[in-house]
């Protein structure tokens, strides 16, 4: 049994879908409410709380792989009930900033995860994401009002990743030998701005997007009025004002895990369009 944390997330529904299609099974997605999710047929939907490790004991029951998400809740309470249940493998998606900003407090949070799971005695996977696609969400609402989309450090390129490729990612290493005690760098295929994002977002839209650059200053106030000004530092550091060759770096990690080249993040732009209408 492969249980599936954050099933309804970008990444675990795209993990579910994966295994499912490849015939992995059975498989169980853990959502707060079973009830109301849609998963592939066959799927089992199977209520849980990762704040309530309580509430794990039946979703852990025959589970012998769990995919898990750094940062949905208690680490250590739900690694023990896991340990408990008496599962086997942990594929944990941690974050590229772990090796590339050590020094910032979200990294220092995931290395502690890392750790605490490595402790454990059980067989582990680790993945480390670059920035995903999916943040840019964040400017749907602008989008879809055809306001203006501001971001800061408009020419500052990441290798965004794109979710699905993160869970291609998973899905090998749940299924194929050979991923115990390793760790995986995952990027996208190509560095690309927020101004290239945005233009790949009209064009998949098939119509301009008004886009500006802003300063760090008031990328800050919003930021920190949603997080706090320690998480806005961060982020900001992590987008463009601290940026590094080890962030900046093109990973070949997709194609040589899947066999498939990554996903670009022009198709997930096309993928996701509806979301910006």
């Amino acid at each position: 049994m492969i249980l599936v944390t954050g099933a309804t997330g970008t990444t675990g529904s795209a993990l579910l879908k994966e295994l499912h299609a490849r015939g992995a099974g059975p498989l169980r997605g853990l959502t707060r409410q079973a009830a109301r999710a849609v998963f592939p047929h066959g799927v089992e939907a199977v209520e849980g709380d990762l704040g309530s490790p309580a509430s794990l004991e039946r979703a852990l029951d025959g589970v012998r792989s769990l995919f898990l998400l750094s940062g949905l809740g208690p680490a250590a309470d739900t690694l023990e009930a896991a340990r408990r249940a008496g599962v086997d493998h942990v594929v944990l998606v941690s974050s590229i900033t772990v090796q590339t900003h050590p020094h910032l407090g979200p990294a220092a949070a995931n290395l502690a995860v890392e750790e605490l799971l490595k402790d454990t005695g059980m067989a582990w996977t680790v993945l480390r994401p670059t920035q995903f696609a999916s943040n840019t969400l964040m400017w749907a609402s602008a989008v879809r009002a055809h306001e203006t989309v501001e971001a800061p450090y408009a020419e500052v390129a990441l290798p965004t990743i794109h979710p699905a490729d993160v869970a291609s990612v998973a899905r090998v290493a749940l299924t194929e030998p050979g991923h115990h005690g390793r760790v995986h760098a995952v990027t996208g295929p190509e560095r690309v701005s927020p101004r290239q994002q945005v233009a790949a977002l009209a064009e998949a839209l098939g119509r301009e997007i008004p886009f500006a650059e802003i300063s760090r200053e008031r990328a800050h106030a919003r930021t920190a009025a949603a997080f706090g000004p320690e998480a806005a530092d961060a982020v900001l550091d992590l987008t463009g004002g601290d940026v590094n060759d080890e962030l900046l770096a093109v990973r070949d990690t997709v194609t040589r895990v899947t066999g498939a080249p990554a996903r670009t993040f022009r198709q997930w732009a096309e993928e996701n369009a509806p979301a910006f209408r």
